[in-house]
């Protein structure tokens, strides 16, 4: 969600809009307020209140980015109501694969302001028919990939070590233990097969045990959080991308997959479908499948052919994601908010 709003924030200024960037997650000051528990979150949530009053006075839109559960309590209930103190118009842009669950637990005032934005925007179908089934229409613009920092590597032989990646954070959710499973019985075919886990997150210690218990600690790199500017090398070493995630919406690790030429193999978790078509633009599998997710890896890596029309309908889908396609449908939305809020 981060990379989506700094990479949305710098194509607007590229296109000569106004625009006031507020982070929910801006420095400690003092920085070792940073090491306090609960003291350091009023530390955050004071500021952001104050740069949220002050951008919202100056601005004729708000665009925010909003998630489930403490996230949304935190950062996007408060950004709605300074919106409406402030009298300015306000898209909430909501993403997350839990929303659905989120929004049948929730208290009834998080729906009340959901209904109260000028417009809902979700980036998939998904998400449009989870807020549907709430009573909360909302529209579908999508997730978008910048086509100038990914393009495929040329086709080249891997032998018996193939690369496959991972980028997801290391989070329960994602269930990277099953692809690294999977992983193990890929090593059985091609012995030299490597792995490489991109992301951070509490799951990390666990995982490392997986793979000593495994015996794979030679084949497999936690590689940690890449930087946005670094992940395009990594996809173009890559020789299949896997996604385990139990819960999910649009992930924008497939989508910077497809630009970079590579074959995804997918769980079908939440609005993965919606993206990936199975046998068309990506390979998909149930969600905790490890035989099923190694099975369908090996055919990619065993069968050029396949690879090959795979790697060709996702350049192909990528396109649809690109900010000249999704350019118009951002800027008519904040035209249409303005427009209500005038």
């Amino acid at each position: 969600m981060a990379n989506q709003c700094e990479q949305l924030v710098r194509l607007l200024c590229e296109e000569g809009c106004a625009v006031q960037l507020v982070r929910t997650n801006p420095p400690y000051r003092p920085a070792w307020i940073g090491q306090l528990p609960v003291v350091r979150a009023g530390f955050r949530l004071v500021p952001y209140l104050r740069a949220l009053w002050r951008a919202s006075g100056q601005a004729g839109v708000m665009h925010l980015f909003a998630n489930s559960g403490w996230s949304w309590h935190l950062f996007a209930s408060p950004a709605i109501l300074v919106a409406q103190i402030r009298k300015t118009p306000v898209i909430v842009n909501y993403r997350g694969g839990q929303a659905d669950s989120f929004l049948a637990r929730a208290p009834r005032h998080v729906r009340s302001l959901l209904g109260a934005a000028a417009l809902r925007v979700t980036p998939s179908p998904f998400l449009e028919r989870v807020f549907a089934r709430h009573g909360l229409p909302a529209e579908v613009i999508p997730n978008i990939i910048d086509l100038t920092r990914f393009a495929p590597s040329p086709e080249r032989s891997f032998g018996d070590a193939p690369h496959l990646v991972i980028t997801r954070n290391l989070e329960s959710i994602y269930d990277v233990p099953t692809a690294i499973r999977a992983f193990k019985r890929i090593r059985v075919v091609f012995p030299r097969a490597r792995l490489t886990i991109a992301g951070s997150g509490p799951e990390l210690a666990r995982l490392q045990a997986l793979v000593r218990a495994l015996d794979l600690q030679d084949s497999v790199h936690f590689a940690g959080r890449i930087a946005n500017e670094a992940i395009p090398a990594l996809y173009a070493s890559a020789d299949c991308m896997l996604n385990p995630s139990t819960v999910d919406n649009m992930p924008i690790s497939i989508l910077e997959a497809f630009a970079s030429g590579v074959p995804v193999v997918s769980t079908s978790a939440g609005g993965i479908p919606d993206i990936v078509t199975h046998g068309v633009s990506g390979l998909l599998v149930p969600v905790g499948d490890e035989e099923a997710m190694a099975r369908e890896a090996l055919r990619v890596l065993r069968d050029r052919h396949l690879a090959e029309g795979l790697r060709n309908v996702g350049l192909q889908q990528a396109a649809r994601y690109a900010w000249p396609t999704v350019r118009e449908q951002w800027l008519g939305a904040y035209r249409r908010a303005a427009a209500i809020g005038s």
